[in-house]
Parts: structure tokens; sequence; C-alpha cells
């Protein structure tokens, strides 16, 4: 039977009717049929709702065990929000959505229907996925339009990429990279967090953008005057990127929490939410000693841990570490778990530790001691889709690198050293979009320095590095990316 359904308002389908299988039939893709499914009731662009699901969780429900939010399930549907209206809307039993991969993901789906019958997208809208932003952008439930933007852009640039995806039971879900205009209507003139901070009071990383947590949610200090930084304490967000940004804007609650910053798994984006100088409250006994920085993910799904993210993460620490004189060992920089006191597993058991200190101390190979080949490389700084479009040598001791992104239409330089390697010497990344504060990183680097990003798609870029005694300054160039 062709059934077609025409939701309007809170209009309702049991989902005995949506995910039921025949007696003794057993799908070989469970998830993708309930996809399907989901997708063609709801009349929700398919590729879009798996876009959505992925963001949010990797396509992995937790075994019905809510994130550091309130959130269950594939599609992340949160406590007295999203989960109680996929409730009524599927009339499904909150446990049910809570746990069964099917219900959960028609729940999503009912729930971004609404959402765009709301908007008023017609039957023609409702077939172009571009027209979901609005709608997508709901979905987060996020705390301010900038991170409402953040969220939804997440959803549409794994869109664009294409998923490939493996469930915990094995199951294999894909999509198509897809050519996508998103709509983003109002949320076109948010702020755009994938920037960074242009103001250079804002942010005490040059490349992170700045999102400022809800006063309650950290305590206004003055360190290192006040206390002495000697830590950097190594988190897991439990939850998304864009979910636990907004996590750190909702105030006041029963349990106040933040962290300095936040990095993202797909890109190594990294956004700032609480000045160094302040306490963020992230690490009980440590909150005053320590810098903490989340990472997005969970601490039972390995796919979170990439490589790029690793790499923004450690040159986040390595800074953070230079301008404090923090040792950079095990012992000053330390899982959420190895805080005395602390009750959490983070980063838990996939966080590759060696990995990630050998990318802080830039011990990863090649020679300490000032000898060898630097086994970093501009690309494998600045991320995934960054291509290197320009370059100039500094004399013997290194070479600065321009790159863009044109997935997302950003820059990026990275100063690479090629003397001096495992040594800490002065080295200097820069980037200065047209009309914008110029963003640096400069210090005393083992390798290299930067990342340094900056949305620049149209833009003119002056760009630049410093490394031994040779020093680059571009003009302003490369002005169609």
């Amino acid at each position: 039977m062709n059934l077609r359904i025409l939701l309007t308002g809170a209009a309702v389908l049991p989902l005995s009717l949506l995910v039921g299988q025949p007696a003794g039939a057993a799908s070989a893709d469970p998830m993708a049929d309930a996809f399907a499914k989901a997708a063609s009731t709801y009349e929700v662009p398919r590729d879009l709702l798996v876009s959505v699901a992925y963001s949010e969780t990797h396509l992995d429900g937790h075994k019905g065990q809510p994130s550091a939010d309130g959130g269950y399930g594939v599609m992340h549907l949160v406590t007295a929000k999203t989960l109680d209206k996929a409730a009524t809307l599927t009339k499904q039993p909150v446990s049910a959505l809570k746990s069964d991969d099917a219900a959960n993901i028609a729940g999503g789906a009912a729930v971004l229907r609404a959402l765009a019958d709301e908007l008023k997208l017609d039957a023609a809208a409702r077939k172009d996925a571009g027209k979901w932003y609005q709608a997508i952008a709901k979905y987060g439930g996020a705390s301010s339009p900038a991170v409402a933007r953040l969220y939804a852009d997440t959803v549409y640039e794994e869109l664009a990429k294409g998923i490939r995806a493996t469930t915990p039971d094995g199951e294999t879900v894909t999509t198509p990279a897809s050519t996508v205009t998103p709509d983003r209507g109002p949320y076109a003139d948010a702020d755009d967090l994938d920037k960074p901070s242009t103001l250079a009071a804002s942010t005490d990383y040059p490349s992170a953008a700045w999102a400022p947590a809800h006063s309650s949610n950290y305590a206004v200090s003055n360190r290192p005057t006040s206390d002495a930084i000697d830590r950097i304490v190594i988190h897991v967000t439990q939850g998304s990127y864009a979910g636990t940004i907004s996590w750190f804007q909702t105030g006041p609650r029963p349990n106040p929490t933040s962290a300095h910053y936040v990095v993202r798994s797909s890109d190594g984006a990294i956004t700032q939410t609480v000045r160094e100088k302040n306490r963020a409250f992230h690490a009980g006994n440590y909150n005053r000693r320590s810098v903490g920085i989340e990472h997005e993910g969970f601490v039972d799904n390995a796919t979170w841990f990439t490589d790029t993210m690793y790499r923004a993460s450690a040159a986040l620490t390595r800074n953070i570490a230079d301008r404090y004189g923090i040792p950079k060992d095990r012992t000053h920089i330390v899982g959420h778990n190895e805080v005395p006191g602390a009750d959490h597993t983070d980063p838990g058991r996939y966080w590759n530790w060696t990995k990630y200190m050998q990318y802080v101390t830039g011990s990863g190979g090649g020679g300490g001691g000032g000898g060898g080949t630097n086994p970093h490389t501009a690309e494998s700084v600045c991320g995934t889709g960054y291509k290197v479009i320009d370059s100039n040598a500094l004399g013997t001791a290194g070479t600065v690198f321009l790159l863009y992104n044109s997935a997302n239409g950003n820059n990026c330089v990275a100063t690479i050293k090629k003397s001096s390697l495992g040594k800490a010497t002065a080295t200097t990344a820069f980037l200065e979009v047209k009309g914008k504060t110029r963003a640096t990183d400069t210090g005393n680097f083992d390798y290299y320095a930067g990342p340094v990003r900056a949305a620049a798609a149209d833009k003119c870029v002056k760009w630049g590095g410093k490394a031994g005694s040779s020093t680059y300054e571009s003009p302003f160039e490369h002005c169609g990316g």
C-alpha cells in the first residue's frame, strides 16, 4: 500500500505504521530503513535527516543513555524539548523514543516536519533541502541565533561532504555528497562562529571564535595574579560542538558548567567560552589552577577523535603552556578523570594520549634536538579540506604557507619550521582579512606556528610569518579565495 500522509500542525501517525515489519522479517539495514521510512512519512529529505543525526551522534544511540545536556538516541531528542514534542507527535512512549533507533528517528523527523509546518514550507519547498535551514536551526534548541547558525551550518557541511558511517551494530549508512544552497533567512545576520574572533579583547587564542558562557557558569577572577595556572585539563563533551556551546550559555541552573574552550571533531575549529583569567566550572579541585578544553564527542565512540581534532587541540594546548610556562608533560596536561576527587571518566579509553602528547611536544618523529625532518605539514596543521595556494620561504629556517578550504571559504596560515626542529624557537604565523583585525599565532614553538584560520571567501588577505631571522608579509592578495 502506498500511503502518503499530509502533516499539518500537530497531525500524527502511530509509529507502528511507520516502522513495523512483517512477522518473521528482519531488515539487514534497519537504521537505513528507519531513515527512509521516517523521511518518506514526514516528507523530510532523507539525506538531510541522516546529516542531522550524524552531526549530533555519529548515528550512535548510546543504548538509551543521555548526553550531557539530556539528549537521547541518534536524533538527540532532548528532555522537555524535542523529546516531549516527538512523543506528542508520534504517540509513542518516551521510553521507546529514548532507546529504540527506529522510534527515535521517526520522532526526530516528526519534530522537523512540525517545525517546517510552522515555517509554512509547502510540498515543493519541502523537497528542497536548502529550504529546511531554519527548521534545522530551531531543532538544535540553541541558546542564541549565533549558536543556532553554527548548529545548522554543521548539518549542511555534513550534507555537502557526504556521510559514510558505521552504526554500533555494524550497519553502514551512507549519503552522497550534495551541493545544496542553504536558505538561512534571518540566521544570515547572526554572528558566524566559524569565523575567528576579530576582536582582540575577546579571545586568548588567536584562532578561536568567541561565544561567552552564561555568567552563572564561571567565576570572574584575575588569574594568574589571583591563582597560578599550572594545569590543562582535557575533557570530552558527551554531546555535539554546537550543543555544548549552547549548554554553557544556558543558566542559571542547579549544576553550573563551562570550560574555557570547545574543539570540533570534523575540522578542529575552536570556540572560547570563558576567558582564561576567569575560573570555568569544569574540574572541581582544579578549577582555580587550570584551563579546561572540551572535545566534541562521546567517550565510548572513537570516531569522534579525529587527527584534525588532535592537532588543533594540541596547538591550543601548546600555546597555553608556552604562555603560562606550564611543562608539556602528563603531570601538567591531564584528563578530567585524573583530577583528584573527580567522578568523570573522560576523555576515556579511546583518547590517544601518546599521539596527543607527541603533537603537543613535537616529538612525533623527525628527530628532536634540532635535526631531522619536520613531521608536520601545512595541510596537517590546518586540517581536513585545506589546500596550499601559496607559500614563501623564510630563509633556511622554515616556510610560511597560505591554504584555502573551498568547502567553507576559510583561509589558513601555518609556518612550518625547517631548522631547530624539536627546540622551542620564535615562530609566527598571521592572517589578516581586509577590513578585519589581524590574527596572529606567535611564540616559542618546536615545529610550527598556527593554524591561523579566518573566513575569507571573496575577500583579499594579507598573510605571512616568521622563523629564525626571516620574516615575510604579503600584500593584500588572493581576493577570490
